[in-house]
């Protein structure tokens, strides 16, 4: 179950999926989307993990897979037109599918972004908690 540990804390328990890409047609100007581009999502999720992992049971815990689908799918399922956004549509999204989140951290990037300068990369990060968590 995903219940704080005693003293009331969230799990310290982390699942890690890192730099999901995706193409897709994220952004303020025209041709962002009309040409689309690379964007990367990783996601740090809280969960309690002590049952899977002294029962070794795919069942106590959150499915990676299907947390990529979910990112998948929010990322080229709908257009934002900031990276906040995006974010935050995909934070909801797995709070209110993956029953086991207490918290969800999500990391966009944004390898292309239209800068007039020479970036390696613009990322955006937000952390989201189950509601009573």
């Amino acid at each position: 179950m995903n219940q704080p540990s005693p003293g009331g804390q969230l799990p310290a328990d982390r699942i890690i999926v890192s730099r999901i890409a995706l193409f897709a047609y994220h952004g303020l100007h025209a041709e962002e989307a009309k040409l689309g581009q690379r964007f990367f999502i990783s996601l740090d999720v809280g969960l309690d993990l002590r049952e899977a992992g002294c029962n070794d049971d795919w069942n106590s815990t959150a499915c990676y897979a299907g947390m990529t689908e979910t990112v998948q799918s929010v990322g080229t399922g709908q257009r934002f037109n900031t990276l906040e956004g995006l974010a935050e549509a995909i934070a909801s999204a797995l709070l209110a599918t993956v029953s086991r989140l207490v918290r969800v951290t999500v990391r966009v990037e944004k390898p292309a972004a239209p800068i007039p300068a020479i970036i390696d990369n613009v990322a955006v990060e937000i952390t989201r908690f189950r509601p009573g968590a």
